[in-house]
């Protein structure tokens, strides 16, 4: 093993004099967006309402401009370009001219018009308003194209995320200079981005001035405007908008009552739901599946369970079949609304008689079980199930293994067993499903288990690319199973993929914590003659490895080498250091390097002062510990419960009990709740001084709290 831990500068030397100055790798994209001018964004605000019309011919579109949409419409829509340039569309969007240049570019098809290529552009714009303006021209180029289900997910989704976009004055007088329009289509999907954003007067004020826009009120903009209220939590808006309707010879529909369905459900008023159900039935529309899977919700969010379960039933003699969201909608009511175990009893035994979506059903019976951390019913639901020939798919068995070895007691050997009769039956896990039940296996030191697993894993070809080797190799690093490591390490090579700095540093950290800093220098070697500069994570593990094996002056070495390679240490490096100092009782050193690091311009974190804490406690000189938690406190930095529990111990072994008490009694104000150990620990110190009465109005107190 070599001493002395100058390594890095004798191997920096072995290889290419460049290494150091390597430069961060850039992407040409980033290189390109260095280029353009930063875009000053527009935020629009719900007060920059819709102004009033501008006088004058306004409805009619300029004559050149219609001529150039009929051209463009004619090019046809062709696939096979090459792939977009968004920050050129972006360019051309934030000028006045935009629709001229977007009507240029399309009849130079040098824009592309299709499903798809739309909804890159409105996705991959910074600006809100510029997929707006490219949604108003697209629907004027081809209506059509703001009736495409994916077109109008992504606008939604677009509009919503980078919103609120609102129609300002501003706005319409650009919409009305380009001699375009905003159709239905458009306005229902901004309606619904501003309900999702809670916006709801702002929706009645648009709603309320529609036609401004060209527009007449239709029953279908009603639907968009009551729906808007209904998700901004405004009910009663909701029901007076429904109540206008005639006024406006609109009419209600199957869509507008399930929108009202769903409001009233969402907040457990079901009864109200029941007779909207039958006045919708009395005006010729029959319920359909959403009505019924809204009310399977509304029951369920009322506590009505058994009514939930009834609403199968009515559905059944109705001729109405329920889908998967009915079905999802009852198993997650039936959680939320019960006690777990109970929840679990009672679909289990609808699971036994109900043969209707029956994989849909326990799919999201094991998915509630996983998030209750249920792994012993997870068990006995799979024993019953698969018996009825139910075979989870692999991203339901991944989630469900998960849960099985974390909540077991013993996992190894039932966990295995299930994962071989998934196997048997023609099951197919995933990567993420071998790699926690190895994890799990080698933790329970089933070494043999864990590499059968392994093996199989390989065999499967899910081990194919540096990323699974990496997480592999982590997994066995992890196990300190470092020969498993070191020949995935070997394999990958072998197979013709190439480790990244990852792998390295993955192997590295495994080395140093199995404490063989040899193996860890022969790594390094090779790291740098695969031309990798060693980053802050490369220098922190090898400075914490040295630690370890107590080779305090080495790892100084190594911190001092990892400055001259122009890499900044972080808290972390601190951190490893300053542990290390106060381990070996040197809190001179330790002092000065908080110092040192302060200086540098990193704020020491609890960790920091923690060790320092706690080695003075360990040593008796609990003044200057107290001295130090002060300073910790003034910089807004909570000490944890351990090392609040070392210096009240300390504190009171010293005879400095009042201090110990006043310490403990401040430890909640400071965001740190005392656990049961610190509290027997001041409590136990009380008694022992024939303190009874303050202790037993500290034990009044905590229990008052509790209750």
């Amino acid at each position: 093993m070599v001493r002395e831990m100058r390594w890095l500068s004798s191997l920096a030397s072995r290889v290419s004099p460049s290494l150091r100055n390597l430069p961060e790798k850039a992407s040409n994209s980033s290189e390109a967006l260095s280029k353009i001018k930063p875009r000053k964004r527009l935020n629009q605000t719900p007060s920059d309402n819709i102004g009033a019309p501008h006088k004058g011919n306004s409805s009619t579109p300029n004559l050149e401009l219609q001529k150039k949409r009929i051209s463009a419409k004619k090019s046809n829509f062709r696939v096979g370009y090459k792939p977009i340039d968004h920050l050129y569309v972006a360019r051309i969007l934030s000028r006045k001219d935009w629709f001229l240049l977007l009507d240029h570019e399309l009849n130079a098809r040098r824009i592309v018009l299709n499903p798809q290529s739309v909804a890159s552009v409105l996705q991959n714009q910074e600006n809100p308003l510029h997929p707006l303006k490219f949604s108003i021209w697209v629907s004027n180029i081809d209506p059509l194209f703001l009736k495409n289900q994916s077109v109008r997910s992504v606008l939604a989704n677009t509009l919503f995320r980078k919103g609120p976009v609102v129609l300002s004055v501003e706005l319409l007088k650009d919409i009305k200079n380009s001699g375009l329009k905003v159709n239905e289509d458009l306005l229902c999907i901004l309606i619904g981005s501003w309900g999702r954003l809670g916006l709801a007067k702002y929706s009645t004020e648009v709603f309320g001035q529609i036609s401004f826009l060209g527009l007449s009120l239709s029953t279908r903009l009603y639907n968009a405007v009551i729906d808007a209220l209904v998700k901004s939590n405004s009910l009663d808006l909701a029901y007076l908008k429904f109540q206008q309707m005639p006024a406006d010879n609109c009419y209600p529909d199957r869509f507008t009552y399930n929108i009202l369905i769903h409001g009233v459900c969402k907040i457990g008023i079901v009864d109200e739901a029941l007779r909207l159900v039958k006045q919708m039935e009395g005006l010729g529309y029959l319920p359909n599946v959403r009505t019924y899977t809204i009310l399977v919700d509304g029951f369920c969010n009322s506590r009505r369970v058994d009514e939930a379960f009834r609403v199968l039933k009515i559905m059944r003699d109705k001729n109405v079949t329920p889908n998967e969201a009915t079905v999802r909608s009852l198993v997650h009511g039936v959680f939320r609304c019960m006690d777990p175990n109970k929840a679990f009893e009672l679909l289990l035994r609808f699971v036994e008689r109900e043969s209707l979506l029956f994989k849909v059903a326990c799919d999201t019976i094991l998915y509630c079980l996983s998030n209750y951390h249920m792994a012993r019913e997870i068990a006995v639901f799979l024993k019953k199930s698969s018996a009825k020939g139910y075979l989870p798919d692999s991203s339901t068995f991944n989630i469900i293994m998960v849960c099985l070895t974390k909540e077991l007691a013993h996992p190894q050997n039932e966990v295995h067993e299930i994962f071989e009769s998934f196997i048997q039956r023609g099951g197919k896990p995933g990567f993420g499903t071998y790699l926690v039940l190895i994890e799990a296996m080698y933790k329970s030191r089933k070494v043999d288990e864990g590499n059968q697993i392994f093996d199989q894993m390989i065999k499967d070809g899910l081990v194919s690319n540096v990323f699974s080797y990496n997480m592999v190799i982590d997994c066995f690093c992890k196990a300190q199973i470092m020969d498993r490591a070191s020949k995935a390490f070997g394999d990958m090579q072998h197979k013709g993929i190439s480790p990244n700095l990852v792998t390295f540093n993955t192997l590295l950290t495994g080395y140093c914590k199995a404490g063989e800093v040899g193996k860890a220098h022969e790594l390094l070697v090779r790291l740098l003659e695969h031309g990798f500069k060693p980053d802050i994570f490369t220098f922190s593990t090898l400075i914490d490895g040295l630690c370890r094996v107590h080779q305090i002056d080495d790892a100084f070495d190594c911190f001092a080498e990892m400055v001259r390679w122009g890499i900044t240490p972080n808290v972390i490096t601190y951190n490893i250091l300053i542990r290390s100092l106060c381990f070996i009782g040197d809190i001179a050193r330790s002092v000065q390097l908080m110092k040192n690091m302060q200086v540098d311009g990193i704020k020491p974190d609890v960790y920091s002062f923690s060790s320092l804490i706690q080695s003075l406690c360990r040593m008796n000189k609990v003044e200057k510990a107290e001295e130090l938690l002060l300073s910790m406190l003034t910089l807004g930095l909570n000490p944890d419960n351990y090392t609040y529990s070392v210096l009240i111990k300390t504190l009171c072994d010293v005879g400095k009990l009042d201090v110990a008490k006043e310490i403990f009694l401040s430890m909640e104000a400071y965001g740190c709740l005392p656990d049961s150990s610190i509290c027997n620990l001041i409590l136990d110190s009380l008694v022992q001084h024939t303190r009874i009465g303050e202790a037993c109005r500290i034990v009044k107190t905590f229990v008052r709290r509790r209750n």
